[in-house]
């Protein structure tokens, strides 16, 4: 009896009906969905620093000792992995010079990857996977609980939950007059802890509500089909039903593009080349194409695909976010595509942004701590919000 007093309250004198059952519902959802949004914060806030403590723990590897001199040439990299019997498969080149390379080969029939010293001229050695392992089991928390579609399902509901969340805790927070709004914004340090718990839960809600919100719903675009066709149709996309319904001379357009690329790519396949050209010269046409200075992925083209792959970072924008561009050669080097993320329409760039928009990625270390913190607050809420309905518990008769 007593608890079933502590979740539910009449409605006050002059409180708006809209008030009145968003606090019900702000209440009775929070702590049903309490649980799993902590977990879901802390997990975030963990797996946020994934490539920060991979560098840290390949400290030794992943920088070199002694960057000065000149680089050596990938191409003889190249030359130097295939005397050894290994063939490279990709190629990355860092901005920063105290970087090292990190190059993934085949060895027999054994994929590998190892970080390379571009000075010394020689192999520093292999990545220490054990925090790779770690963050698996983080990331498989976030995602599911752990518990394979069960738990995704869960994850969904909750995080729907907590957007629902957020904008009635907005709703909660507006005052009713413009004299309280400074109220609303600031933390009483030195007051008692029911209230200093009051006010963090509703202060630090109000601060966070935008970030917290957008990282809820990019969540959500990667869990719920229906929620990925709402964000690319009001980015500009057309809905999955708009593009199956497209008229026959469209839908055969696209198909015979899309069929001479295949035939295109499957000609290059068969032709072989009289001599492929180096991987010097196609990091070369790529700066030309690409002109600016960024880390530079090259991935050589293999059975799959016949082509060279050079993506590159490009964070000259206003925000430096981390922007790929992407062009491609076939082996005697001419190009054969060329991807311009600034040239893509807004619903194609956000598809190709979603994951480091989620996670916090997207302009590197600086936003890593942002969302780090606002993660930490999001887990903080549930906890916050918990003592705030215990207090009222503690005091029923």
């Amino acid at each position: 009896m007593k608890f079933l007093k502590s979740i539910y309250r009449k409605k006050r004198k002059n409180e708006s009906w809209v008030k009145y059952v968003s606090y019900l519902l702000h209440l009775w959802l929070g702590l049903l969905s309490a649980v799993v949004v902590m977990i879901l914060c802390l997990t975030g806030c963990l797996y946020a620093f994934k490539n920060q403590v991979t560098d840290f723990t390949n400290r030794e590897i992943a920088y070199v000792k002694n960057a000065s001199g000149k680089q050596v040439s990938v191409s003889s990299v190249q030359k130097q992995f295939a005397k050894e019997g290994k063939e490279l498969t990709s190629v990355v080149i860092p901005r920063n010079p105290q970087r090292s390379f990190v190059i993934s080969y085949k060895e027999g029939n054994v994929d590998k990857t190892c970080y390379y010293d571009q000075y010394a001229k020689r192999i520093l050695g292999v990545p220490n996977t054990g925090a790779n392992r770690f963050f698996e089991i983080v990331l498989d928390l976030h995602r599911n609980l752990m518990m394979a579609n069960f738990g995704r399902q869960v994850v969904g509901a909750s995080v729907l939950i907590f957007c629902f969340l957020l904008l009635s805790g907005l709703i909660l927070w507006l005052p009713k007059k413009l004299k309280y709004v400074k109220q609303g914004l600031t933390i009483k340090i030195k007051s008692k802890f029911a209230r200093l718990n009051h006010d963090i839960h509703n202060v630090m809600g109000f601060y966070t509500f935008l970030l917290l919100f957008f990282i809820a719903v990019t969540g959500l675009y990667v869990t719920y089909p229906w929620m990925k066709n709402t964000l690319i149709v009001a980015l500009g996309g057309a809905s999955i039903a708009e593009a199956t319904a497209i008229d026959n001379k469209e839908a055969n357009s696209a198909f015979d593009d899309l069929m001479a690329d295949m035939m295109q790519k499957q000609n290059e396949k068969k032709a072989t080349p009289a001599k492929t050209v180096p991987l010097d010269q196609i990091i070369n046409l790529s700066n030309k194409e690409l002109s600016y200075n960024a880390t530079t992925s090259v991935a050589l083209p293999n059975k799959d695909n016949p082509r060279f792959v050079v993506i590159k970072t490009n964070t000259e924008n206003l925000l430096g976010m981390m922007l790929p561009d992407e062009v491609t050669f076939d082996q005697a080097g001419q190009l054969k595509s060329k991807n311009i993320f600034a040239q893509l329409p807004l619903n194609k760039q956000f598809t190709a942004l979603a994951k480091p928009l989620h996670t916090g990625e997207i302009m590197g270390l600086a936003s890593i701590i942002i969302y780090f913190i606002v993660c930490l607050i999001g887990f903080l809420l549930p906890v916050t919000g918990f003592f705030i309905w215990w207090h009222r518990y503690a005091k029923m008769k």
